[in-house]
């Protein structure tokens, strides 16, 4: 749902998204990725980019233009980065110790246990909602945006600040989002295994990994949105 909010009005009324890319389905492959985008060039659209990483963290971008290999950098201050974590479950009065004054004779011994992260049943990177699914009733890979964001899930976005134009750059070699001194917002190497993430100029963000620097990936979508006729 904040990501919905996030992309410019024309495309917060779109309600189905279209799976274009994912990395369990197609395979390690950034070629492949740009492939599956060669029919979305030009066209006046979204992308949302949801990366897992090696610690279960998620977190992406959205993207003004389709990724391809181009030789400068290229987008629009529409583009952002964001990143989603679970947070702790809330404890409610009954997982609570009961006060010194209460008769403990018969009490049985309580623990809270953390609320499991359920992903897509699909396999999609993008957390089951309140209610929602990420699989549209056709099975096409869809997924509806209108749904709430889960409780307990925190979600940043970082938009773009102004500093450079350093949006987005891609090669055959990797896939590259914000830059400046050095340092990359996101970056993805061809064969989607592993990539980098640092604080840079363009979106004023933080490091979008809570591995590090450095990250393995597990996986890898990428979503149009947008018409689709």
């Amino acid at each position: 749902e904040e990501i919905r909010l996030l992309v410019p009005p024309r495309l917060q009324l779109v309600d189905d998204w279209r799976l274009v890319y994912s990395l369990e389905q197609n395979g390690s492959s950034l070629s492949t990725l740009y492939q599956k985008c060669e029919e979305f060039w030009g066209k006046r659209a979204g992308f949302v980019l949801v990366v897992r990483d090696g610690g279960g963290g998620v977190f992406g971008a959205y993207l003004t233009d389709a990724p391809r290999p181009r030789p400068h950098y290229y987008g629009t201050g529409e583009c952002f980065l964001w990143r989603a974590s679970v947070l702790p479950a809330i404890p409610t009065l009954a997982s609570l110790p009961p006060p010194p004054s209460e008769d403990t004779t018969n009490a049985q011994r309580m623990t809270t246990i953390g609320v499991e992260k359920r992903w897509g049943s699909s396999g999609s990177l993008t957390p089951v909602t309140n209610g929602g699914s990420n699989v549209n009733g056709n099975g096409q890979g869809g997924a509806r945006s209108g749904t709430s964001t889960p409780e307990r899930i925190r979600f940043k976005a970082f938009p773009y600040s102004g500093m450079n134009d350093y949006m987005v750059f891609c090669e055959t070699g990797f896939l590259s989002l914000g830059g400046g001194d050095g340092h990359y917002g996101l970056w993805l190497d061809n064969s989607l295994e592993k990539g980098v993430s640092s604080s840079c100029p363009t979106f004023g963000n933080e490091p979008l990994s809570d591995e590090g620097k450095k990250f393995d990936i597990l996986g890898v979508e990428l979503w149009y949105v947008g018409a689709t006729g």
